[in-house]
């Protein structure tokens, strides 16, 4: 099985909020947000973002340049029909995110569990050279992963698990690690995975 378009369409088709990825509330994404001193102005893209609810926080949180990419048309279609006309505030585009040309540069990159499907060093350096281009120095980047002792599967897939000296490793010298964050995400059925957030500023252009 490989992270495609089919595969995530036939996912989202038997629902979103029974799946091990659903929270009600993107709750650690919006407080490193916080922690990391966007403002609201912020320019902001979320990589794979799906039917996630980090879009609705968003928007409640009066954000106002919004863009979601995921390769998923089913899974953005459910999270515009959740939200109904304020959809209309954010940018949908649907895209292979390794194949994609970012059309400008962000101030903020989150993603949450994109990475960690990526399993070959050319997937993780072409990862590593978009979020380049979808950024300027001083872009954030907010990144979640499965951590060490986090699953070897997900959805069918097999990951990659991580911890932050190997996000620094695959970021540098490009971003700089701010801050990191073990959380543990409770799926709807009650059972558990452990994640590692990332976070990292972009420095000059030369990387220093």
């Amino acid at each position: 099985m490989a992270s495609t378009p089919q595969h995530w369409d036939a996912a989202y088709a038997q629902g979103d909020t029974t799946r091990g990825w659903y929270q009600s509330q993107a709750r650690v994404s919006m407080e490193l947000l916080g922690q990391a001193g966007v403002s609201t102005s912020a320019s902001i893209i979320d990589i794979g973002g799906g039917a996630s609810v980090f879009v609705d926080d968003l928007l409640r949180a009066e954000f106002d340049d919004v863009t979601v990419l995921d390769h998923s048309p089913i899974g953005l279609d459910i999270a515009r029909a959740r939200l109904g006309s304020p959809s209309e505030r954010v940018t949908w585009i649907v895209h292979d995110l390794l194949t994609w040309t970012p059309p400008r540069r962000f101030d903020v990159w989150h993603d949450r569990a994109v990475l960690h499907f990526l399993l070959d060093d050319g997937e993780q350096s072409r990862y590593a050279d978009v979020l380049r281009s979808a950024t300027h120095p001083g872009s954030i980047a907010i990144i979640g992963v499965f951590g060490p002792t986090g699953p070897q599967m997900c959805s069918g897939l097999p990951v990659q698990r991580y911890d932050a000296a190997a996000l620094d490793t695959l970021l540098a010298p490009t971003f700089q690690r701010i801050a990191t964050r073990d959380d543990v995400h409770t799926k709807p059925d009650g059972s558990t995975q452990d994640y590692v957030w990332w976070v990292g500023r972009r420095g000059d252009p030369s990387g220093s």
